[in-house]
């Protein structure tokens, strides 16, 4: 009985020393792998801090270089700022200069070098026939001489009188019968109107009759050695018949117009009542003087309204 009881007991011991021994051995292992773990878990971190530590030195490097080159930049600025100053000043002074031209003494000095105008110079700015406008066409930049300060072209006002005389003797080579005006432009109503009325010359104004002068089955069909127009874009119709029956063109160009097709031009301001009142009066006066035409007596009131009320620029 008692030797059984000892070898239960050796049985029990035996037993409980492979238990701790696969204890110890477990913990060993398990201790092992902790330690594993947390050496790979301390160099990932470490990485870690390394890669966030280069790049907040990359990212501070890129922050110090756009510094800099904001630094540049604001320093280009400040150069191009300070030579786009230096210009404005320059210009500044320029239309100053404009700004302080009197008019009545440039005139006064024009009128000093041309004496036999058809009109007074004053008579010619207070018309506004030498005010063009913003766009200058190279057909057109030669009787030009200089821009205002707004931009507006302005014609040079003694080659318009001898361009206005010019026009008028061309036009005296036609005869009244053979002469065919045009008018589109509300503007120059008056003054076209009044034209025909003194000359007798046969007048279109709003909308220009297509084929009036190709086409020989309309009963208003004319026939015309000479067609004069007000502006060549708006009285472009008459301009391309004139072109296909091959007759001369007469016309008043302002500074936008193309002059292609056309024979003989008198410069002038063409958007205005008064400029073209002042260009139809002087060519009323020269035409119906060549003609010997007697007609009762007209003025310039007759061909701008309230013309006494006007003052020229000042």
């Amino acid at each position: 009985m008692e030797k059984k009881k000892e070898s239960m007991l050796e049985k029990a011991e035996k037993k409980a020393e492979e238990i701790a021994e696969k204890v110890e051995s477990s913990i060993a292992e398990t201790a092992k792998k902790v330690k594993d773990t947390t050496e790979k878990i301390i160099e990932e971190v470490e990485e870690k801090i390394e890669d966030i530590t280069e790049g907040k030195k990359k990212k501070n490097s890129k922050k110090d270089n756009k510094i800099d080159k904001d630094k540049e930049d604001n320093e280009s600025k400040k150069a191009k700022l300070a030579k786009l100053m230096e210009k404005a000043k320059k210009l500044e002074s320029k239309v100053s200069d404009v700004k302080d031209i009197d008019l009545k003494k440039k005139v006064k000095e024009t009128e000093d070098e041309k004496e036999d105008t058809l009109v007074p110079m004053e008579d010619y700015l207070k018309s506004s026939i030498h005010l063009g406008t913003r766009v200058i066409t190279p057909d057109m930049r030669k009787y030009v001489y200089r821009r205002r300060a707004d931009g507006l072209a302005v014609f040079n006002t003694a080659l318009l009188d001898d361009l206005i005389r010019e026009g008028a003797d061309y036009l005296a080579n036609f005869s009244v019968e053979n002469i065919v005006i045009i008018c589109k432009r509300e503007a120059g109503w008056l003054a076209v109107k009044k034209f025909a009325e003194l000359t007798g010359i046969r007048l279109f104004t709003k909308k220009y009759p297509a084929g009036i002068l190709t086409n020989t089955t309309l009963e208003n069909f004319t026939e015309a050695e000479l067609i004069f127009i007000c502006d060549p874009w708006l009285d472009k119709n008459a301009l391309e018949d004139a072109k296909r029956i091959r007759i001369p063109v007469l016309s008043i160009c302002d500074t936008n117009n193309f002059t292609k097709g056309i024979t003989k031009i008198i410069p002038g301001n063409n958007k205005s009542a008064k400029s073209l009142g002042m260009i139809l009066y002087l060519l009323a006066k020269i035409y119906i003087e060549k003609k010997g035409l007697k007609v009762p007596e007209f003025t310039i009131n007759d061909f701008v309204e309230g013309w006494d009320e006007l003052t020229p620029p000042k």
